[in-house]
């Protein structure tokens, strides 16, 4: 479906409205976040941030409904990267709160504007998060069915809570591994949606998400956290 002029004069505006982030100095955050274990006591290991086994992004085939199937994706997607920011809002550590903040925002304002773009071009789907029924045909509205609880849990990658101790760690490797889960979801628009509001979309997260994981691995390597697998997704930082 072609969007309309007015969608397209609302991606303009969602454009301008995300401000360029700032570059945060990695020396200002967490250091002091995990006490010091007393004298004679064995440190406790970091717990792992989330379980990604689970993730799964793919929102099904190309198709006259795979736009509508991506907005519900993306959405709940941009909901739990809102819900594991609000998690560090008040850390009290300069940088990380900050960036928590700018990240919610920034999802909030691509959730309405994908919101009224849903509105526009599918005024007959049904309200609630729909995905393609299995086997379904990916052009007919008819196979579309409500997302799981399972499904809606994948895309947010909210299957885990931190602790007052391990939240400042559990945030910026938890929200690296899901911008990696946005690079896949906007590579997989730019594979198989013509829609150039979409395509536009996509490209604007790819370009904002690299830098974040980017900006993520330099403060988690500030606290000597430099593992291989926050590497994995740099395949995904060129654009189509």
């Amino acid at each position: 479906m072609r969007p309309s002029p007015a969608a397209l004069v609302l991606l303009g505006l969602l454009a301008a409205a995300i401000p360029a982030r700032a570059q945060m100095d990695p020396h200002q955050h967490h250091r002091m976040m995990t006490p010091a274990p007393a004298a004679g006591q064995v440190p406790a290991a970091t717990p792992a941030p989330l379980d990604h086994s689970a993730h799964n992004h793919d929102v099904g085939p190309a198709g006259s409904t795979y736009e509508l199937r991506w907005i519900d994706g993306m959405v709940q997607h941009h909901t739990g990267a809102m819900r594991m920011s609000e998690f560090v809002f008040d850390i009290g550590v300069p940088g990380v709160g900050s960036l928590g903040k700018e990240i919610w925002r920034d999802q909030a304002q691509e959730i309405k504007a994908m919101g009224q773009w849903r509105k526009a071009w599918y005024p007959q789907a049904p309200m609630y998060s729909v995905a393609l029924r299995p086997g379904g045909d990916p052009n007919a509205m008819a196979d579309l069915v409500r997302m799981s609880t399972a499904q809606i849990q994948a895309m947010q990658m909210s299957a885990s809570t931190p602790t007052p101790e391990n939240r400042v760690v559990w945030f910026l490797e938890g929200m690296l591994h899901h911008h990696g889960g946005a690079l896949i979801m906007a590579h997989d628009a730019l594979d198989k949606s013509s829609n150039p509001t979409i395509r536009r979309l996509a490209r604007n997260i790819i370009v904002a998400q690299r830098r974040e994981i980017i900006q993520l691995r330099k403060m988690l390597q500030h606290d000597g956290l430099n593992k291989p697998e926050y590497r994995q997704y740099d395949s995904l930082f060129s654009l189509k």
